[in-house]
Order: C-alpha cells, then sequence, then structure tokens
C-alpha cells in the first residue's frame, strides 16, 4: 500500500502558544533570547516564513507562513527545538496552539500591529520598539509597498536580535514583508 503524502498547507497564521500552567519562563531574558534563536534557526532552515514575532513571559505570538512542512509540523519544531536547548527538567509548553488565518496584506498589518503593541499594553514597554523581544524592536519605516494593500516594509541597522523585515512571496502573487535577521 503507497503511502499518503503529506501537502504543505499554503497561507500565513498568527499563532498562540503558551508555557506549561502559564509559568513565566520568558521574563528572564536568556531564556528569550534562546526562544527567538530557535525560532530564526528553523525559519532559516526553510522550514516557514516569520512574519513577525513577541515573546511575552509566559507566552507567544507569531505570525509565521509554513514552507516545507504544515503548520502544526512548523510549531511543534519550534517547541520542541526550544524545549531541547532549554534542557529543562519540568515540561515547557501546553500542549497544542491557536492558529488563525491571516488572508490578505490588510490582515497582516492589523495582526502584526496588535501583536507589536501587546508588550505596551501589558506595561512591558513604552513603545513596541523599544521591546527587545519582539519583531518590532529597533525597526525603522523605510518604505511602503505601493498599490493600495500597502505595509510597512522595516529594518534594523545592526542589532542581531532585531533584523529586517523584506518582501517574499507568498502563495503566487501575494507578497507579504517577512522578518529577516
Amino acid at each position: 500500500m503507497a503511502k499518503s503524502v503529506r501537502t504543505v498547507r499554503p497561507g500565513m497564521s498568527f499563532v498562540t502558544t503558551a508555557t506549561r500552567d502559564r509559568r513565566p519562563i520568558f521574563e528572564i531574558s536568556r531564556t528569550a533570547d534562546l526562544f527567538i534563536d530557535t525560532l530564526l534557526h528553523y525559519r532559516t532552515l526553510g522550514h516557514y516564513k516569520l512574519h513577525a514575532y513577541v515573546v511575552m513571559p509566559d507566552h507567544v505570538h507569531l505570525i509565521l507562513s509554513p514552507q516545507s512542512v504544515m503548520l502544526d509540523q512548523a510549531v511543534a519544531l519550534i517547541k520542541n527545538g526550544f524545549a531541547y536547548r532549554h534542557n529543562a527538567e519540568l515540561s515547557v509548553w501546553e500542549d497544542g496552539f491557536t492558529g488563525c488565518p491571516v488572508a490578505n496584506m490588510r490582515d497582516l498589518e492589523e495582526v502584526r500591529a496588535y501583536l507589536h503593541q501587546l508588550p505596551v499594553r501589558a506595561g512591558m514597554a513604552v513603545a513596541a520598539e523599544l521591546y527587545r523581544h519582539s519583531s518590532a524592536y529597533r525597526q525603522v519605516p523605510i518604505a511602503a509597498i505601493a498599490g493600495p494593500q500597502s505595509a510597512l516594509l522595516t529594518f534594523s541597522p545592526s542589532a542581531p536580535a532585531a533584523g529586517t523585515f523584506r518582501e517574499s512571496a507568498v502563495g503566487g502573487a501575494t507578497s507579504f514583508p517577512e522578518f529577516a535577521s
């Protein structure tokens, strides 16, 4: 009998996943940095395109587009990869995650703005760009995508944890900015 082939799920998703029992493990900056390193590692391997992220004390929010894997596999790579690197004795993550589709550029802009404002709303930073564990960290607006669905493209001059946004093709002719370290 032939083995069934899993197809890659197209499109972009807004993903939220929490730590086990909502333990605030990411309050420790070194731990949050390790998570971001893990996130960027799997992105670099081409498993997904990363459009935005924010690491809160007890959960993370991501906007990503799976490339070589399904959405659930991408999230499992990130969670298991971090747990392995973190080398914790206790379980790190709650089971599962919440994923919502991001259908177009307008939705991406809205979700990314919401995601980046979470640390500000929680009183953890006075501005999204000043929250170190976010893709908004130290980004400067430099251009907008032309047309009715414009988006802010940003870049960061030299901060290794910051990075840049670049245009990337997702699902055909639609172009979405992707976070690039």
